[in-house]
Formats: C-alpha cells, sequence, structure tokens
C-alpha cells in the first residue's frame, strides 16, 4: 500500500516545515512545535519540545512534593 498520506500537514508550510530551531540553533530541521519561550510563540523542533515538556513535568513534580511537605508542617503548627 501506498503512503500518499504521509506528511501532507507540513507540505503547506514554507519549506515543509524546515528551518533554524531558536532554541537549540540546528539548522535545517522540521520547526512544527509552537511553544512559548520568554513570552514569545516560537515554533521549535521535536527534541526541544520533548526537552521543555520534561522540564515542565520535573518542575511539577518539585511544586506537586513542595506543597505537600509543607501541608503536614501547618497542621502540626496547628
Amino acid at each position: 500500500m501506498s503512503k500518499a498520506h504521509r506528511g501532507t500537514g507540513v507540505r503547506t508550510e514554507a519549506n515543509h516545515g524546515r528551518g533554524k530551531c531558536p532554541r537549540c540553533g540546528k539548522e535545517n530541521i522540521k520547526v512544527l512545535y509552537e511553544k512559548e519561550i520568554d513570552g514569545n510563540q516560537v515554533k521549535v523542533c521535536k527534541y526541544c519540545n520533548a526537552a521543555l515538556k520534561n522540564i515542565a513535568r520535573k518542575e511539577a513534580r518539585s511544586a506537586k512534593a513542595a506543597a505537600a511537605a509543607a501541608a503536614p508542617a501547618e497542621e502540626a503548627q496547628a
């Protein structure tokens, strides 16, 4: 079977979605994922998209742990 529809969403993009990633600086890489960096919406590559997601996940986990640690301390004081 042919795969005629593979990449159809990228075909309408300029240079078929390829460009320079503003986060890592790689050139001629597909920049398809919109992320907010320093208040600006930019398109990043899939590797930077994954890295940004992992950073956000770790921050959320540490914030949750800090909130859980603060809750028993507040109950002990009351």
